[in-house]
């Protein structure tokens, strides 16, 4: 199944690749592998995270304190955040309603 960044949170992801990144380039690298698993996790098995509510599920990342919200669309994960497990809760509900364009 393919996958689709909602836009906020794909600047949410950027921001914690440059924070990792000012600290050390490997801590950048170990982050963006980080979340590349967790979103193949997500994309081969999307039903497998819990539910946290309504549809949106989450998926928490390893070695890292991030984990990533998501629905199942018709044909495709919507990544609707990256989010830092210190938080706070329901930053990202917005977002729900707004779906990104297919451009």
């Amino acid at each position: 199944m393919k996958y689709v960044f909602h836009p906020a949170a794909l600047t949410e992801y950027s921001e914690a690749v440059e924070f990792y990144a000012e600290r050390r380039v490997e801590l950048a690298q170990a982050f963006v592998n980080s979340i590349e698993d967790a979103i193949f996790r997500i994309t081969q098995s999307p039903t497998r995270w819990v539910v946290v509510e309504e549809d949106i599920r989450r998926c928490l990342t390893r070695k890292f304190p991030y984990g990533i919200l998501y629905t199942i669309e018709e044909d495709y994960v919507l990544i609707l955040a990256v989010m830092h497990c210190s938080r706070e809760p329901g930053y990202w509900k917005e977002r729900v309603t707004e779906k990104p364009s297919d451009g």
